[in-house]
C-alpha cells in the first residue's frame, strides 16, 4: 500500500560519519548504526576493516537517544566498541532477529514487514516497520551465510513524513518492494559507498554504489536522500564526489542532502 505524507516538513538529519546518523521524529530521537571509535583497524574473518577518520560527534555530545536503528550487529563498521557501550544507555534497539537475541536486554529483532509502535512524548505513536535488506549480490539464502542478516526500517506516523533507512542493502529489487508498500517516501537515508572485497562475492558490491543510490531514490520517489556509509572507512570505494556526480547525472542533485555536520 502506498504511503502518504500529511506534511511537507523536512526532518533535520545529522550525518555523523560512516553509517551513523541522528534525527528526531515524532518527538523521539533516533540514531542509526552507532560507530564512534577513533580510527583503528579491526580484524574480521578473511581480513580487516580500517576506520580512517573520526566520527563528527562523540556519544556524550548527542543528548538523549530514545531508539537505535541497527541494521546489523555483526560488523564493526556498523556497530563498534563505543557503539556497543552506547546501547546500554538506550531504552530500545531495533535490529535483526539474530541481533535481538545476541544483544539481549533493550534489543528487539524485527522480521520483514513487522511493525512496532512507539509512544510519542506528546501523545500518539510512531510506527517503525522492519523491511528487507540483503548485504551482497544474490538471494538472502546465498548471501546471509557469508555476511549475515541485515534489516532496514520505515518510519511512519500521523502528520509525519515517511522515512526509510536502508541499512546495508545491495538489492534494488527489495527497494522496489518497499516502494510498493510505503512510497513515495519523504526522506531516504541510504547506505552507499560501493564497498567491495576481493574475498567476498568475486568483488561484487555488498551495498549500493552511487548510481544505484540515485536509482533507489527514483524507485522510492524520495523527496530527499541523505547518504550515509560512504565516508570514514577504507573499504568504501565511492564517496561524496561520486554520489554528487551520480545524482546530478540522474537529475536528482536537488534531492541530495549530505546532512548537517554541526
Amino acid at each position: 500500500m502506498a504511503g502518504t505524507s500529511a506534511t511537507t516538513e523536512q526532518i533535520p538529519v545529522r550525518a555523523l560519519g560512516g553509517p551513523t546518523a541522528l534525527f528526531e521524529y515524532g518527538g523521539l530521537r533516533f540514531l542509526t548504526d552507532p560507530t564512534f571509535d577513533p580510527p583503528r583497524e579491526y580484524r574480521v574473518p578473511g581480513g580487516r576493516l580500517t576506520k580512517v577518520a573520526p566520527s563528527r560527534a562523540a556519544p556524550d555530545d548527542l543528548g538523549r537517544i530514545d531508539v537505535v536503528l541497527l541494521s546489523h550487529d555483526e560488523h564493526p563498521d556498523n556497530l563498534d566498541d563505543a557503539g556497543r557501550a552506547l546501547l546500554a544507555d538506550v531504552p530500545l534497539t531495533l535490529t535483526t532477529l539474530g541481533g535481538g537475541r545476541r544483544l539481549g536486554n533493550g534489543a528487539k529483532g524485527l522480521a520483514d514487514w513487522e511493525p512496532v509502535e512507539l509512544d510519542r512524548p506528546g501523545g500518539g505513536t510512531v510506527t517503525v516497520t522492519g523491511v528487507p535488506a540483503v548485504h551482497g549480490p544474490g538471494t538472502r539464502e546465498e548471501v546471509e551465510p557469508i555476511t549475515g542478516q541485515v534489516v532496514g526500517f520505515v518510519l511512519t506516523g500521523d502528520g509525519l513524513p515517511t522515512i526509510y533507512v536502508s541499512g546495508d542493502n545491495a538489492s534494488l529489487d527489495l527497494v522496489g518492494q518497499i516502494a510498493e508498500r510505503f512510497g513515495p517516501v519523504d526522506t531516504a537515508i541510504l547506505f552507499a559507498g560501493a564497498p567491495r572485497f576481493t574475498v567476498l562475492f568475486d568483488n561484487a558490491l555488498i551495498v549500493l554504489d552511487s548510481a544505484q543510490a540515485a536509482e533507489a531514490a527514483t524507485i522510492l520517489g524520495a523527496r530527499r536522500v541523505v547518504p550515509v556509509h560512504y565516508d570514514g572507512w577504507a573499504h568504501f570505494t565511492e564517496g561524496r564526489d561520486e554520489l554528487l556526480a551520480a545524482f546530478t547525472a540522474a537529475g536528482l542533485a536537488d534531492r541530495l542532502d549530505f546532512g548537517d555536520p554541526r
